[in-house]
């Protein structure tokens, strides 16, 4: 069996002999075109634009409402029917909360985050997002406090997710473009709840992360 001594020389040896090839042969900065589209013909948020986006959802077999923001708290209640535990992450708005009233809240703290198992036995989170792609349904949350760690959001089975519908896009571009803005944040992409079928082409639900997705666009 190796040490760690004789790990740390091997590694050494590699970085030496990378470094060594670069000095010959240096990288050089490679411009990648952008002449694809980039934009939507309809402006984020618009009519159209959710309207695509709804019909995306709904292929993935996620559950959709359309409310305003006096709404939210009615369709998180709808979305948790049958739901008896949930967990939120500490910056969720508060006057989201009132549609948790019927469950069983816990709220992580970043400094004292649940482990695996806990999270396991919780049925259902609730987040918000950073934004959404219409034509591909895809959400996109980049581990801000109103939406917390990756772990939070593909453990439990149901996930509800807050999805502002100024921040759907049509066009991937538009919404990377977005994610730069903080480009050191992990990103979660979801489309649809979680489903594999790469056994036997039997699908199967659950495998990668909640089975259940709700999503709550606010116009």
């Amino acid at each position: 069996m190796r040490t760690m001594a004789e790990d740390n020389v091997a590694k050494a040896e590699v970085l030496r002999r990378v470094r060594h090839a670069l000095r010959d042969n240096p990288i050089k900065p490679v411009q990648v075109p952008r002449d694809y589209i980039q934009e939507g013909e309809d402006a984020p948020g618009s009519d159209p634009v959710i309207d695509v986006f709804v019909k995306a959802l709904e292929d993935y077999n996620a559950h959709v409402q359309i409310t305003d923001e006096k709404g939210v708290p009615a369709a998180i209640r709808k979305a948790l029917e049958g739901v008896a535990t949930a967990v939120i992450p500490r910056g969720l708005p508060q006057e989201w909360r009132p549609g948790l009233d019927a469950v069983t809240v816990t709220v992580e703290q970043p400094d004292a985050p649940l482990t695996n198992h806990q999270l396991d036995q919780i049925d259902a989170v609730v987040t918000a997002s950073r934004c959404a792609v219409s034509h591909t349904g895809t959400i996109m949350l980049d581990g801000t406090e109103d939406q917390g760690r990756r772990a939070l959001t593909l453990v439990p089975d149901t996930h509800v997710v807050v999805v502002r519908g100024d921040h759907v896009f049509p066009t991937v571009p538009q919404a990377v473009k977005l994610l730069g803005e903080h480009p050191t944040r992990p990103t979660t992409w979801v489309a649809g709840p979680s489903a594999t079928s790469d056994i036997e082409l039997i699908r199967v639900n659950g495998v990668h992360g909640p089975r259940n997705l709700h999503v709550v666009i606010v116009r």
